[in-house]
């Protein structure tokens, strides 16, 4: 039998005396597209960190496709199939999008190795084909830097696919963006969870709606609930959770 690709046990972690992480317990299955919420302090970028091997745990252990991740490096733990993007767009802005992609995908990390010779022409159609699923065929030979704030979300994503993970941690993908960007960045989530393992952290709850499969609510730390988005809505446990700060997002933080 197939293990789940992500099983975390009885996870702690502790910063001076202060459990960020408490007792958590967590699985997902292979090609699940999971959205995790939670209030500030909830623990969802800990959560993370743990995962991709930033910060080590107090308590418990990370397994991924069975195997124990306490003792790798970072580095290690990307190269077993764990992909991280974080909220903040890291591309190469004077690089174009195709650049970006290829050297994001490259079996030598090298820029000017991956720039000056030619790619074999297998990788140069997955490039395009990547850059297709992404939505920036039109601004392919762009640097990144002319692209918008959502344009650059969706090359970062293309960039972390291009490096052919088996996990794709995404933390806050809509951040910053407008309503036509959130939507499509949400296309383009279900589109790559077809292929791909996917955990979305997430605050706008729409957006939430629009991908969410399972849901997964953090709180102090632990596992508060999980289930579809109704589900999780209903219970008892989330309202009185997010009394004074109800799931429904203010949309003041979405450009016009």
């Amino acid at each position: 039998m197939t293990p789940p690709i992500l099983e975390i046990e009885d996870l702690t972690v502790s910063f001076d005396g202060f459990n960020a992480l408490n007792h958590l317990s967590f699985q997902m299955e292979t090609g699940e597209l999971r959205v995790i919420i939670g209030p500030n302090g909830a623990g969802k970028t800990t959560f993370l960190d743990v995962i991709t091997g930033k910060v080590k745990p107090t308590q418990g252990r990370v397994l991924f496709k069975g195997r124990n991740l306490r003792r790798y490096s970072e580095d290690q733990i990307a190269r077993f199939g764990i992909g991280r993007k974080f909220q903040t767009p890291r591309v190469y802005l004077n690089l174009t999008v195709r650049e970006n992609l290829e050297l994001a995908g490259a079996r030598q990390k090298g820029v000017l190795s991956t720039l000056l010779h030619p790619l074999p022409k297998p990788d140069r159609e997955r490039i395009q084909a990547l850059i297709e699923t992404i939505g920036l065929r039109p601004k392919a030979n762009f640097p990144a830097g002319l692209l918008s704030h959502g344009e650059k979300q969706w090359l970062e994503i293309g960039m972390l696919v291009a490096q052919s993970p088996d996990l794709l941690l995404v933390d806050e993908p809509v951040a910053g963006l407008t309503d036509e960007e959130t939507r499509l960045t949400g296309e383009l989530l279900v589109a790559l969870a077809e292929s791909h393992s996917i955990i979305v952290i997430e605050h706008d709850m729409e957006f939430v709606r629009q991908i969410a499969r399972t849901v997964t609510v953090l709180h102090e730390g632990s596992v508060l609930c999980e289930g579809s988005i109704e589900d999780v809505q209903n219970d008892p446990r989330v309202i009185e959770v997010y009394l004074g700060a109800p799931l429904e997002e203010p949309t003041s933080q979405k450009q016009p």
